[in-house]
């Protein structure tokens, strides 16, 4: 089919589906970015889809374990200790009680932010006057040995530590001591991308000057409340702080500082990753990690801070351990909502996010060229729709959508399991389906405007068959103008001109809806295609529109059923009182024009070409040679299954090629002794009449006159003779006779 065919067909669903693809191309430019306003609904959808493949896929990756164990003050350590916060006594017994067990790092996912109170100066304040002098010296002297604060920040020392520390978009809220930044960036912080806090809750200053480290606890939940991925790093007042288990990652590698790693994005910058020590910590734009989930809650060891305390610590379990110290005690408020279960810890957060850090190839990653993957996607998988769906019926578009869809999501399994790439999904996803369901909606008007289309222009001219297999095909009709072999019938009834005179117009209508009626009949019967109809005269084609096999020898047989039909027709025409009648029918097989042709007044589906003409002026030959039907050569070559007779070898009016015309007798079925022998003495003589051989040709015809004188080609042919007896016509003589008129 060519393009301009395909595009009046199809313009309709290509616009369409170019433009969906536009439309989520921009989908995903707009609103599917991470730092975007906009879309809530689908960043919920593609949240949804990164939940499923991170859940389905936990136990398919092989992954590194770092040694980390999570001290949670739980509800078994809050009924022995008491109710939380503890006091920084508690604390520094903790804290002593790691150090002695060789751990390595210990984090706090707990915030220091006021001093407590001291009983001593607690006591000093409220001393009068009065009192000796001797109590209050005693008092002070015994103040800084009782000093909680004191304490715990003397403990700080013993291992690498880090206090934890949040940031609040309130300016006013402005508490506790920050520690100095551990950033290096060629860019200054204010012009990064980066989470911006007005406020922030710290740490005692006694305790934040004697921390190794002190890192953020803040978390960053998606618009659904999910956490999925982490701060690294935030800005505050002009300076970058590190996340909680970035800062125990420093520790942990021995890092001196953390690099910040930029590339220029429009006018500004934006972070590419995170340099800790050697290692280059991929990050998106905003400097967060997707957080890489080891498992459900409690997937890391879990020791309870009262068995700690207890000095009940396994040796080979807090050997160059990481210590995470937190809570899960339910009423603590910090519980999280995750993608691999709700009521997560949020400490445990903290320590999933280390191991990710420590082992980068744990960390989900979304590349800077991801976006423009995913663009290419829709770009290739929206084209291959457009030039595909439109074509396929409604069950073919379920399964092609399904099959599409299935291998991208398979690419993208692919890509998360092997790679730990986090190809987006909903946009290609949902512009498949919308691609499906669009197109497929337009293709079902269309295919119903067409069949209403085909039933219109064929109703009248073709068999119901036909009519049913090109509504349930409307792809096997071509309406447009094409050359095919077809086989044309032009049958007309002969003195219709003396006829129609001696008829009234009531009387000639019944007598022409009696003869057409069972003609049209046995056309649609023997799977004709009814052209026209001119009067008396009847045209008809086979081959088209759809294809008809045997289609020469097929219309033969309905010409020879129609001359049946109109001898049946003889006898209640006479009971009519109407005249009797007799018809020529000429058919011609051969390259003929097709299509809906005409005018933008009228138009009609019909043959045109010289082969139609020619069925045309056989037709005309028949009441000249007085038979019923004649055929032309190549219409009795593909004829195997019928008798017939050569009548002549003529050039019609206006053609200079010679064509053998034959009178088909009978099938083979049908053939008579007596039939056999007539046709094998028409052979003979046919053949000794192209060989010049008058004399012979001239008595066999002469015989075969006497035996049938009412057929009149005998007659003819030897008048003819006899005048090329008399007119030698040469050697380069062809045996055709020239007509001189239609």
């Amino acid at each position: 089919m060519s393009l301009p065919r395909l595009w009046r067909k199809y313009y309709q669903q290509w616009l369409c589906g170019l433009c969906l693809i536009i439309l989520f191309i921009a989908l995903q430019l707009l609103t599917l970015s991470p730092a975007s306003p906009y879309g809530d609904a689908l960043k919920r959808l593609e949240g949804l889809g990164y939940d499923l493949r991170l859940k389905s896929t936990l136990s398919l990756h092989s992954r590194s374990f770092l040694p980390i164990v999570i001290v949670d003050i739980d509800e078994p350590s809050l009924k022995q200790v008491g109710r939380f916060p503890w006091s920084r006594h508690v604390m520094a017994r903790l804290q002593s009680q790691l150090a002695d067990a060789g751990v390595a790092v210990i984090a706090y996912d707990i915030l220091f932010s006021e001093p407590e109170l001291n009983p001593a100066r607690q006591v000093l304040s409220h001393l009068d006057e009065q009192t000796t002098a001797n109590v209050s010296h005693t008092l002070h002297a015994l103040a800084p040995t009782i000093d909680a604060d004191k304490a715990f920040a003397s403990r700080l020392q013993e291992t690498d530590t880090v206090l934890g520390l949040l940031f609040e978009h309130q300016p006013d809220i402005l508490v506790g001591t920050l520690p100095e930044t551990i950033f290096f960036s060629a860019i200054p912080a204010a012009a990064l991308p980066v989470p911006n806090f007005a406020g922030h809750v710290a740490n005692v200053s006694e305790l934040q000057q004697n921390s190794p480290g002190s890192g953020f606890i803040n978390s960053a939940p998606d618009s659904d409340g999910f956490i999925r991925n982490s701060m690294l790093l935030a800005k505050h007042q002009g300076q970058l702080y590190p996340a909680l288990a970035l800062e125990a990652a420093r520790l942990y590698t021995m890092a001196e500082q953390v690099e910040v790693v930029t590339k220029p994005f429009g006018t500004g910058h934006s972070v590419e990753g995170i340099r800790l020590g050697t290692a280059l910590i991929p990050t998106d734009d905003y400097g967060r990690v997707n957080v890489p989930y080891r498992g459900p809650a409690f997937s890391f060891p879990y020791v309870s801070a009262a068995d700690v305390l207890n000095g009940q610590i396994d040796p080979a379990l807090f050997d160059q351990a990481i210590i995470f110290v937190g809570t899960s005690a339910v009423g603590h408020a910090d519980l999280r909502t995750t993608p691999v279960g709700v009521q997560y810890p949020g400490v445990e957060v903290h320590a999933n996010v280390l191991e990710g850090l420590v082992f980068p190839e744990l960390l989900p990653s979304r590349p800077n060229w991801m976006d423009g993957a995913v663009i290419m996607l829709l770009l290739l998988l929206g084209l291959l729709c457009v030039f595909i769906l439109p074509r396929l019926e409604v069950l073919g578009i379920a399964v092609f959508t399904l099959c599409v869809s299935g291998l991208f999501i398979t690419l993208s399994a692919y890509l998360w399991v092997k790679l730990r790439l986090d190809l987006p999904q909903v946009a290609v996803l949902a512009m498949l389906i919308s691609q499906a369901m669009i197109l497929g909606s337009l293709g079902f008007v269309r295919e119903h405007k067409e069949r209403l289309q085909i039933k219109s222009i064929f109703d009248q001219y073709v068999p119901p068959a036909h009519i049913q297999a090109m509504l349930d095909n409307p792809d096997s009709v071509s309406m447009e103008g094409e050359k095919r072999d077809i086989t044309v019938l032009f049958a007309d009834i002969r003195s219709f001109t003396t006829i129609s005179e001696s008829l009234d117009a009531g009387r000639l209508k019944s007598y022409l809806n009696q003869y057409f009626s069972p003609i049209t009949r046995i056309i649609f019967e023997h799977q004709g295609t009814i052209d026209k109809y001119v009067g008396d005269m009847v045209m008809a084609f086979w081959n088209a529109p759809l294809p008809v096999e045997a289609h020469p020898e097929l219309a033969v047989r309905c010409a020879m059923a129609m001359q049946d039909q109109v001898d049946a027709l003889q006898e209640p025409m006479r009971q009519q009182s109407l005249p009797p009648f007799k018809i020529g029918i000429g058919l011609n097989t051969g390259d003929m024009n097709v299509g809906d042709m005409g005018s933008e007044y009228r138009r009609a589906y019909t043959v045109l070409g010289d082969a139609v003409n020619l069925g045309s002026r056989l037709e005309g030959l028949t009441k000249y040679y007085g038979v019923g039907i004649l055929i032309n050569e190549t219409t009795y070559a593909q004829c195997s299954g019928l008798v017939c007779r050569p009548i002549d070898k003529v050039k019609v009016k206006g053609k200079n090629q010679a064509v053998t015309v034959y009178e088909p007798i009978c099938s083979h079925e049908a053939l008579t002794p007596a039939i056999r022998e007539e046709l094998d003495a028409h052979e003979q003589a046919w053949s000794l009449y192209l060989s010049q051989q008058w004399q012979q040709a001239q008595a066999a015809f002469t015989k075969l006159k006497e035996r049938s004188p009412e057929r009149k080609i005998y007659t003819l042919l030897s008048e003819r003779i006899l005048v090329l007896q008399a007119n030698p016509p040469g050697e380069q003589w062809d045996g055709s006779y020239t007509h001189t008129s239609k």
